[in-house]
């Protein structure tokens, strides 16, 4: 029973509610919906039908009462409330739709504000709820379409569940692919990338359009930005958007994936699926029902997807997501050249990046697209996208190939098609298939033998073909699938060789000769030739079976070669390879003959022996003939006897004009001599002889290879093989003799050079016993050299003038001696040469002896060659040297220095070869004195000269001896000395000296023995680490150069500055002599840094031998390499690099155990007085600490950076530059160790521990700019990077930000602003301009940056250091930046700021008043208004009363500025707190907008428009408050306050008018006591609003007291009587309007004798016609005519009102009239008779007219009225005022008609 009565009061109840709501209002309707309609949703939950229906019909009604006024707003909170706590679905249901109706209807700060609430909990409401909730967001994201507040930002920031940050994604990236259907679009569609359903969810009932849709994305776009999701989660909302059809979406998209999304993990499994299923969608998948298939997305995005996939890896491996993209954008509907294009891209990328399981599942599928798409192409089609996808399918392949080879490798079908498909396409895009084409080779690696066989087909082919790229790629593949083995890549190699195209010559030379045998010279005689190259029957036979013409002998003058040069050239130098490879491997060292070998060789010769064909190149000749000397070497007696039957084929090329031809072919004759019978011999001998013979002018090159081939042929006679004649030689040597004397220079040096290849087979001085030198040979003399040897026999007895065998030998010296003094360099070298071959075969001490003296005169020679060449005769005068007689004369043998890489190379010391095994006593004692020569030349003349030249000569020679006779042990012996000569000798300047002793130091060591060699590691170690002295010095002479000449410049008169003599004569002329000790100090310095630099040359050799002796000394070596491998001279920084490298096997393992050694020398030296030190440790510094960790550097980070800082404003330009380089490896090291994400949070608290506080205190507080700005810069990166690792030092940090405001502003803006004003330029915005400045500076960013780490525990040092900066900062950008700071921390804390409210606002208050620019005032008044919105009451009171209190109180202009600024800005900060205080603030603001100062007036003005809706409700709201200020501001005793006070009173009667009633007669008390009395300035103002309260109230002025009026005419009529001309004229002004307001008759009575008064005082005036500008008294005159006019309109009675007076009335008025008239027309006849101003005389004339028709209308006129004006009218000149006195005429007449009438 109680349910049923409880059922029936609800129903009951409904029906009330129901009634009730029917009568009500649509103006009360809102209120009543607020109570109602919650209630009836809920009563849904009843399941009795009758409740339900009574519900029903209530929100039918109300649907129906609000569906057309959207102005009527729906409780939506109580609604979210109701929806939130109900159980019953039909309630949800219910609340959710009125949800949606109500938030419609909400303003737009409700709908922000309200909507993030919406999203809590929406993952657990059902599906249709979520959607519709997600649309009432989305749709209050439209006001966010600008910007966004933080404040709504932090609401969602706050959703951090990841379900409900899902939906919302979700959502968001559905509205984004929304697109509006096109106007011809019929039925349901769905945009790209979207289901029929999901448009269904977006768009609710109503699809979107134009801008709002456009805003909607854009306020998403805001807002998710806001959230601070992850990248990978916004990824794909941001990339929709970025390809939008709206330009503005489109724009902002691209801005967030730059900026918010471009770090996003592009590998993560999650998003790539994300973006696949977004690219593919699901209308393929049948399972779904239709209107669910989500659509694939649209072009534009599948092409913005397929760039990024192709730039991930797992993209590459999610098949088969992977496969069907690359199927759809090649084959798909709908595709387009740029996603095919895509697709070829992605293609490459899968194939280039994909797994080898996923590239088996892919691989053919995909292959066989691409070649079905690349057969459905035209291959000339001129269509670039067309081009460009051919040129991707290629490029496909070729990854492919590289990854999944087996597809390949089993035919040869691809590699035939891309070829093909090269030589087919257009040569833009040749260069990728030529890239397809190189990787497809990898995949033929190893293939079988068929498909082998075909490839080298095609490759031979392809490798002469016209087109480039195929030529290519056939010598690529050709050297990329086969070895050096492989003859027939090879002979494509040799094809390629002679190509036109230099990088296809390039690479076939590498495939015939790799890297490490390119500069193998064919000849050169080594004991590791490679075996990998192939058998030289085998080459020889496949390039026989190419061109069979090889096979075929060479006759005489065959003219072209077989083969291309160039390819000949190559060809030759190849096998010449296989064939010393042959050799060694068939260890042939006896060099005799093997049966299987002798066929190849044979051969080899024939294909030589073609490539000497008259039209082959020179270099072919060259390397033709040298490769026949060298088979010759190898063969001798073989090649001896092919040749001695083709004598005259090889004497041919005798007379070949390159030089090394016709010595190869010369070397070749004298080993073929060997083979020839004695006759033959002879003859030879003969015939050579008489070709060069002195008086036979023949070609020059037939001379000398005449003369060479003599020589060669000669020494091999010497040896009795073939045996010839002794007199025969001799005549053969005198004619060489005779040829050194009488040719030319290059024929004398062949010659001499012949006599040494002689010399070495046996004594010249055992020729020549009966010899006499002739200066001319006769023909006869020569005669017998034609004749045969047996023929002609001179007798000793038949020659006269004979010489000794001394002189034979004196004269041959002699004449040799003279060709040293030869300006051709070569000629000397032969004749050097050949001093020592001759010495070697002839050891006579004589001969010896003048042959050194020869040698010696060349110590002081320039020439290097000559050096060299001479160093190598001393070795064979020495003895021991390296090399047999046979081996220069038998085989490519040039010098010795080659032979030995002497020049060019690694270098070691020979072996010791004792050719002449047989010495007699004398011998050995004439060689014994010949070698103490040379020692007591070189050590006692030479090494320790004052002539550099001399040095340098002595430091090759002894070099040379080292070398090439190190193990002689006469140089055993000598090893201490010569270690000590080249230790001194490394301190040269001279380079050639210095590198000289180096490698003698690296010789020494290795001949030394331990003693020796510990020894020298000791002072090469000592020298690097600058602790060595010198042993011996050399003594200085005049003459001895100190420095390089012009390395000190010059002497005033162009002089040069080099020698000790020069030097002393400058110190002289100077008058300071000491100045020499100066020049001597910087000469040893130099020589100090050439030591170590020869000491790291040598060391560098030394090193590598070293081994465990060093590692006592590495702790100390160490940093002094790592240092000078930066050493600004390039010499010693190259000479340290040697010795690191050959010392350190693993130099960063090595830096790492020396790291605490290294850092601590750098940091040492950095501050030398040397520069270059200075330099070279910045430089070295800032490359070791690259990739450091704390723990490593952490103890030396500060060091570090007052290096860098110091080195920064170093005096010299280089290493100021070195420290730029250190102080950016610096700043690197220091953010990375800062930086949270890349350190551990302790090292990067300790790292930003040092390094902070040291920017804060010594680097931006530096004076040197540069210093400056990297701090700043330094500084704002840390705050980027540390994270909330900076916490601890913000306060610091933020104090230093704000002073460096203004004291790192440039000062030239100081200057400026003091002159501003005097150019025009206003100083507030001068201010701004300044302010606008640092806003934009590192400073305040790094300030902005250090915001978002405040918090709680932050706040309580850095709000001390607020306060501290407020009262003491100086400068404006400082004052303005903490001010600001301020307003930006109390935003971003908020209510946190609330305890240090008190202690912020006791000094901003302050500087809010006392701040002299504007700028820095209002920032300190908005930091106020900040606090204002967090302070309790009280305190909030306190600071609105103190702001009023400003303006109050007695202050100045300043003062005043600061009140209306603070209560501007309370206004705009804090309106809902200064709304409570509407009461004290408005009345004020009201009155001070009437301030007489225009600057305090606008600021309040805008302070009153902030809190005013309107103003004339705002007055009535605030109206009693308003007056009881005005009044209490009257009483002021400031005029000002009273003069505001009074502009108030005219404002507030103004608008309020009537409604002013109740506060009238409060007002006028105070205006009527204040007329009276003193004239203050501005006081008329007081009679304005006096008459103004008149005007506006006169009803209730008069109906308060009916004397009232009276009383303030009276009032104001006596201040017309006041002497001050603009108040007097003010009261006549108020008076008319108070005469007007009120509209009593008998004001006439009371006003009427003074206005007479006043029109009659002072009425002469100047003549003014027109004029406008009026004195004093004509004012008043004005004044007094516009009063009288007044009165007089007061007095006409017009014919309506006549009826209503009554005759009593009548009488008196008409008595008024006439008193008046009578007493004041005749003055005013006056005036306008003596007034001459215009405007007052014109005035005076309307009165008068005005007085005549009232006059007239009461009573009959005179007739001498009528005369004094006729007289007036005639003499008046101002047509105006005749016009009007001809009125005033007029009316007179008239009267007179009527008169006369009567």
């Amino acid at each position: 029973m109680a349910e049923i009565a409880s059922q029936k009061e609800t129903e009951a109840m409904l029906e009330r509610m129901l009634t009730r709501l029917a009568l009500t209002d649509d103006s009360k309707l809102e209120a009543v919906l607020g109570k109602l309609l919650p209630y009836a949703i809920s009563s849904l939950s009843n399941s009795i039908p009758s409740t339900r229906q009574k519900v029903m019909e209530m929100l039918t009604h109300i649907n129906r009462r609000v569906k057309d006024q959207p102005a009527i707003h729906l409780p939506v909170l109580d609604l979210w409330k109701l929806y939130q706590s109900a159980d019953s679905p039909m309630v949800k249901n219910f609340s959710i739709v009125y949800i949606e109706m109500a938030f419609d209807r909400l303003h737009m700060e409700e709908k922000i504000n309200f909507a993030p609430e919406l999203l809590n909990g929406l993952s657990k409401l059902p599906g249709q709820h979520q959607d519709i909730l997600l649309r009432i967001v989305a749709q209050a994201m439209e006001c966010h379409s600008n910007q966004i507040d933080e404040a709504v930002a932090a609401k969602y920031r706050k959703i951090n569940v990841a379900e409900e940050c899902h939906l919302l994604l979700g959502f968001c990236l559905q509205t984004m692919l929304y697109q509006p259907p096109s106007s011809n679009t019929e039925g349901m569609t769905c945009s790209a990338g979207l289901s029929i359903v999901q448009t269904r969810r977006i768009t609710g009932k109503y699809p979107l359009k134009g801008e709002k849709l456009s805003g909607r994305k854009l306020g998403i776009l805001n807002v998710i930005e806001s959230m601070n999701l992850a990248p990978e989660r916004v990824y794909p909302l941001y990339i929709t958007a970025s390809i939008d059809s709206q330009e503005s979406v489109t724009r902002k998209g691209e801005e967030l994936l730059k900026r918010k999304a471009a770090s996003a993990n592009l590998e993560d499994n999650a998003l790539i699926n994300h973006l696949f299923s977004l690219f593919q969608g699901t209308a393929s998948e049948e399972r779904i029902p239709a209107e669910e298939r989500i659509t694939p997305a649209s072009p534009a995005l599948q092409a913005r997807l397929m760039s990024v996939f192709s730039h991930s890896v797992q993209a590459a491996n999610l098949f088969p997501a992977t496969l069907r993209c690359i199927f759809h954008c090649i084959y798909g509907n709908g595709t387009n050249s740029r996603l095919k294009y895509a697709g070829m891209e992605f293609t490459v990328w899968v194939f280039k990046h994909a797994s080898m399981e996923q590239l088996k599942l892919m691989g053919p599928v995909i292959l066989s697209g691409i070649l079905k798409f690349l057969d459905g192409q035209v291959a000339a089609e001129s269509d670039v996208y067309s081009r460009e996808l051919r040129a991707f399918s290629y490029q496909a392949i070729g990854q492919l190939a590289q990854r999944a080879p087996q597809l390949f490798r089993g035919n040869v079908e691809m590699a035939v098609r891309l070829f093909q498909a090269l030589k087919e396409v257009d040569p833009s895009s040749r260069s990728t298939v030529q890239e397809a084409v190189n990787s497809l080779a990898t995949a033929y690696k190893d293939c079988n033998e068929l498909v082998s066989k075909g490839l080298e087909a095609l490759l031979l082919e392809n490798s002469q073909v016209v087109e480039s790229e195929a030529r290519f790629c056939a010598v690529r593949w050709a050297t990329t699938l086969y070895g050096l083995d492989h003859c027939p890549s090879r002979f494509i190699c040799m094809l390629g060789a002679a190509d036109t195209k230099l990088d296809i010559r390039e690479m076939a030379l590498e495939g015939l000769f790799p890297q490490k045998q390119v500069d193998r010279t064919v000849n050169q005689s080594s004991q590791s030739v490679p075996d990998n190259y192939p058998p030289l029957k085998e080459i020889l036979d496949y390039i026989s079976k190419y061109q069979p013409q090889v096979l075929e002998v060479s006759e005489i003058g065959e003219r072209k070669p077989l083969f291309p040069p160039k390819m000949y050239v190559a060809m030759i130098r190849f096998l010449q390879i296989c064939y010393e490879a042959e050799c060694h491997q068939a260890s042939l060292s006896a060099r005799g003959d093997s049966p299987q070998h002798a066929d190849s060789v044979i051969l080899l010769c024939l294909l030589l022996e073609h490539a000497m064909a008259y039209e082959g190149s020179v270099e072919l000749h060259a390397t033709a003939s040298k490769g026949l000397l060298n088979v010759a070497s190898w063969h001798p007696q073989m090649i001896a006897s092919r040749y001695a039957e083709r004598l005259p084929w090889l004497r041919q090329f005798l007379g070949h004009i390159d030089s090394d031809t016709r010595e190869s072919i010369s070397r070749l004759l004298g080993i073929t001599c060997s083979a020839l019978s004695t006759s033959s011999a002879s003859v030879l001998i003969q015939e050579l002889c008489s070709t060069f013979k002195v008086l036979n002018k023949g070609r020059f090159e037939d001379s000398h290879g005449a003369i060479c081939a003599t020589g060669y042929v000669v020494s091999q006679c010497m040896t009795g093989m073939p045996s010839v004649g002794r007199e025969l030689l001799e005549t053969s040597v005198m004619v060489l003799v005779d040829t050194i004397k009488s040719q030319t220079l290059p024929l004398a040096g062949a010659a001499a050079e012949a006599l040494g290849h002689v010399g070495l087979r046996g004594r010249l001085t055992d020729f020549g016993q009966d010899y006499q030198f002739h200066n001319s040979c006769q023909p006869a003399e020569m005669e017998p050299l034609t004749k045969g040897i047996h023929e002609v026999k001179p007798s000793m007895e038949e020659v006269s003038g004979n010489l000794s065998n001394d002189g034979f030998v004196s004269s041959l010296i002699e004449r040799m001696k003279e060709l040293l003094g030869s300006n051709d360099i070569k000629v000397v070298q032969k004749v050097v040469i050949a001093f020592g071959h001759i010495c070697h075969g002839d050891t006579s001490l004589r001969l010896m002896d003048m042959a050194l003296d020869a040698l010696f005169s060349l110590s002081r020679s320039k020439v290097e060659d000559v050096l060299f060449s001479a160093g190598e005769a001393l070795a064979f005068v020495w003895g021991g040297v390296p090399v047999t007689a046979d081996e220069i004369l038998k085989s490519g043998y040039t010098s010795l220095s080659t032979s030995s890489n002497y020049l060019t190379g690694e270098i070691a010391p020979h072996r010791f070869i004792d050719s002449t095994v047989v010495e007699t006593e004398v011998v050995r004692n004439d060689r014994a004195k010949a070698r103490e020569k040379i020692t007591k030349k070189l050590f006692d003349d030479l090494l320790y000269s004052n002539r550099k030249e001399e040095r340098c000569t002595g430091s090759v020679w002894l070099l040379s001896l080292t070398t090439y006779c190190g193990q002689h042990p006469n140089i055993q012996e000598l090893l201490p000395a010569i270690q000590e000569a080249f230790s001194h000798l490394l301190a040269e300047q001279n380079e050639l000296t210095q590198e000289m002793a180096s490698r003698g130091m690296s010789i020494v060591y290795d001949l030394g023995n331990s003693h020796t060699k510990s020894e020298l590691v000791q002072a090469l170690v000592s020298t690097l680490t600058g602790t060595a002295k010198r042993k011996q010095v050399v003594k200085l002479t005049e003459d001895s150069e100190v420095f390089e000449e012009g390395s000190i410049g010059e002497r005033p008169g162009g002089e040069k500055l080099s020698t000790y003599k020069e030097l002393c004569s400058l110190a002289t002329d100077m008058g300071q002599p000491d100045l020499i000790y100066k020049f001597m100090d910087l000469a040893n310095y130099q020589a100090s840094l050439n030591y170590k630099r020869g000491a790291a040359f040598g060391f560098s050799k030394i090193a590598k031998q070293a081994g465990d002796a060093l590692k006592p000394h590495l702790h100390t070596l160490v940093p002094k390499l790592v240092r000078y491998q930066y050493d600004p001279d390039k010499n010693i920084r190259e000479a340290m690099e040697n010795i690191w490298r050959s010392l350190m096997a693993d130099p960063k393992k090595t830096i790492d155990e020396f790291f605490d050694d290294i850092i601590v020398d750098l940091l040492t030296q950095s501050g030398s007085r040397l520069w270059r030190s200075r330099e070279s440790s910045c430089l070295a510094l800032s490359d070791l600490l690259q990739g450091r960790k704390f723990d490593q550097v952490g103890k030396y980070l500060e060091r570090v950076w007052i290096t860098a800082f110091r080195a920064m404003d170093d005096i010299k330009e280089s290493v100021r530059n070195a420290g730029d380089s250190l102080c950016r490896a610096a700043t690197s090291l220091s953010l990375r160790l800062c930086d949270t994400s890349l350190t551990e949070r302790s090292d990067a608290s300790a790292a930003m521990a040092i390094v902070l506080p040291f920017m804060l205190s010594n680097g931006i507080m530096s004076k040197v700019a540069t210093v400056q700005k990297v701090s700043i810069n330094l500084v704002m990166k840390f705050a980027k990077a540390a994270g909330d690792a900076i916490r601890p030092h913000l306060p610091e940090l933020v104090f230093c930000m704000l002073e460096s405001l203004s004291s790192l502003e440039d000062q030239r803006l100081n200057y400026a602003e003091l002159h501003a004003e005097s150019v025009g330029i206003q100083k507030e915005k001068f201010e701004n301009l300044r302010i606008a400045v640092a806003k934009d500076s590192p400073m305040w960013e790094t300030l902005d940056l250090c915001l978002k780490h405040v918090d709680p525990p932050t706040l309580e040092l850095l709000v001390p250091r607020l306060v501290q900066l407020v009262r003491s900062g100086v400068g404006l950008n400082t004052r303005v930046g903490v001010a600001r700071f301020i307003s930006f921390l109390v935003q971003n804390v908020g209510s946190d700021i609330k305890p240090f409210i008190n202690s912020l606002v006791k000094v901003l208050f302050p500087a809010v008043e006392r701040e002299k620019s504007s700028a820095a005032k209002k920032a300190f008044a908005a930091a106020c208004g900040g606090l204002l919105k967090y302070a309790g009451s009280a305190q909030a009171q306190k600071m609105i009363e103190d702001s009023i209190a400003l303006y109050t109180s007695v202050g100045d202009k300043g003062t005043q500025v600061a009140s209306a600024i603070l209560l501007k800005t309370f206004s705009q900060q804090a309106a809902d707190v200064v709304k409570g205080y509407h009461t004290i603030v408005l009345p004020v603001v009201f009155m001070a907008r009437f301030d007489d100062e225009k600057e305090v007036s606008s600021l309040f003005e805008e302070v009153w428009e902030e809190n005013s809706s309107s103003e004339s409700v705002t007055l009535q709201l605030y109206l009693p408050e308003i007056v009881a200020v005005l009044c209490d501001t009257m009483l002021s005793s400031s005029w000002a306050s009273k003069k505001k006070s009074a502009k108030a009173v005219i404002m507030l009667a103004e608008t309020l008018g009537e409604s002013l009633a109740p506060f009238v007669q409060d007002l006028l008390k105070f205006l009527v006591k204040e007329v009276p009395g003193r004239i203050w300035e501005g006081k008329e103002v007081v009679l304005d609003a006096t008459a103004a309260i008149c005007q506006a109230c006169h009803r209730a002025i008069s109906g308060d007291d009916p004397v009232g009026p009276d009383i303030l005419v009276t009032l104001v009529s006596s201040a017309c009587t006041k002497k001050k001309k603009s108040y007097c004229e003010a009261a006549f002004r108020n008076l008319e309007k108070i005469i007007k307001a009120f509209g009593k008759p008998e004001f006439c009575n009371m006003v009427l004798p003074f206005l007479l008064e006043s029109c009659t005082q002072n009425s002469s005036g100047k003549v003014d016609h027109g004029g406008s500008s009026l004195d004093g008294s004509s004012a008043v005159k004005l004044s007094a005519f516009s009063t009288i006019r007044v009165f007089y309109g007061r007095l006409r009675v017009g014919p309506s009102q006549a009826s209503s007076i009554s005759s009593e009335q009548a009488a008196v008025q008409q008595t008024l009239i006439t008193e008046s008239f009578q007493s004041l027309s005749p003055l005013v006849l006056e005036c306008i008779s003596s007034i001459k101003i215009a405007q007052v005389h014109l005035a005076a004339c309307e009165c008068l007219a005005d007085m005549v028709e009232v006059f007239c209308s009461a009573q009959k006129t005179e007739s001498s009225l009528y005369r004094e004006l006729l007289q007036l009218y005639n003499v008046e000149k101002n047509e105006s005022a005749k016009s009007v006195l001809k009125k005033s005429l007029d009316i007179l007449e008239d009267s007179f008609k009527d008169t006369m009438h009567d």
